[in-house]
């Protein structure tokens, strides 16, 4: 059975992927390989994909609902894993409009394909944490059943309009789907605009860190493995028809920024000078996911705390770039 991903050439596409075919899956990636960070990431992840068989990469934008529609038909997948998106809350600021069709065009081009597509099965799709916008830092998780009405960046209300529009689709042609609200995945080949891979790189430079929220930020760090088996989890269980089902996908815990940075000084045996910033627009002070509802349906239980999940990182980065 042949199972979608779209942005198969990302981070969490590519190990997705990746272990789909390990498992004995048929895989057809969909990425537009855009240039928002290094195209020699996107290139490299999907290189090592198409080495192995049972994958197939198709270079499309998922917002050209013709093409996507052609490629459902021709491929007959009935399961899809949908992470393609315009990612960053930042970018956002300035780029609005990438937002608009990456996000709102491209998940409407993959719900119409869904409905369409005969003896669909299930579409898993990429939330965002982002959702839930901010709130004062009094200890409680983020639980899916929250509001999620107060946006703080275009970023985080185009996540959410998904969700809205996935519910709609859900009701009005009855094909099961799981939304999952991603918090900070993090882990080896991950993306070099998240806080960690620019820390990194600044670190082993020599050159001085911004340290954003005067370093009273935290973040509910996700490891890459952790994040996959909950995503195949899902995907293997899917709700009953009709249901667009909301789940988090995070580590459970909060860790401050400042304590990310020592544990990424420690692994890398360096220093870090450290340049205090305000909050910037868009961003919130603290995630923390309530995680029972996803073990509840799959048995998901993360693994990896950022003590071991950030030296990996560290290790990788030393081999790729020296």
């Amino acid at each position: 059975m042949t199972v979608i991903v779209t942005g198969a050439a990302g981070f969490i596409g590519s190990h997705v992927a990746e272990r789909l075919i390990a498992r004995g899956e048929a895989v057809v990636g969909v990425d537009n390989f855009n240039t928002y960070y290094d195209p020699a990431l996107k290139a490299g992840r999907a290189a090592r994909l198409e080495a192995l068989d049972g994958f197939t990469m198709v270079r499309a934008d998922i917002a050209d609902a013709e093409a996507m529609a052609g490629l459902f038909r021709s491929t007959g997948a009935r399961r899809v894993v949908h992470l393609a998106a315009q990612a960053g809350v930042r970018y956002s600021i300035d780029n609005p409009f990438a937002y608009e069709r990456s996000n709102l065009a491209g998940h409407l081009s993959i719900l119409e394909a869904c409905r369409h597509a005969e003896g669909f099965e299930h579409l898993v799709y990429a939330s965002s944490s982002s959702v839930y916008g901010d709130r004062p830092a009094d200890g409680a998780a983020f639980r899916e059943d929250d509001a999620a009405a107060d946006p703080v960046s275009l970023y985080a209300a185009t996540k959410r309009a998904g969700e809205l529009m996935s519910s709609a689709y859900a009701s009005l042609y009855g094909f099961p789907q799981t939304g999952l609200r991603f918090f900070t995945v993090y882990g080896p080949a991950g993306r070099p605009d998240m806080a960690y891979f620019s820390f990194t790189q600044k670190i082993l430079a020599g050159e001085p860190i911004e340290v954003f929220g005067n370093g009273e930020m935290s973040r509910d760090f996700t490891y890459i493995d952790d994040i996959v088996d909950g995503i195949l989890g899902a995907l293997d269980n899917p709700p009953p028809r009709a249901e667009n089902r909301i789940l988090n996908i995070g580590g459970g815990r909060p860790e401050g920024l400042m304590d990310m940075i020592r544990v990424l000084e420690t692994a890398l045996g360096r220093e870090a000078e450290k340049i205090m910033r305000p909050m910037q627009a868009g961003d919130v002070t603290t995630t923390f996911a309530d995680v029972s509802k996803l073990k509840d349906v799959t048995g998901y239980t993360p693994s990896i705390p950022i003590e071991v999940g950030l030296p990996r990182f560290v290790d990788w980065y030393r081999q790729t770039y020296g």
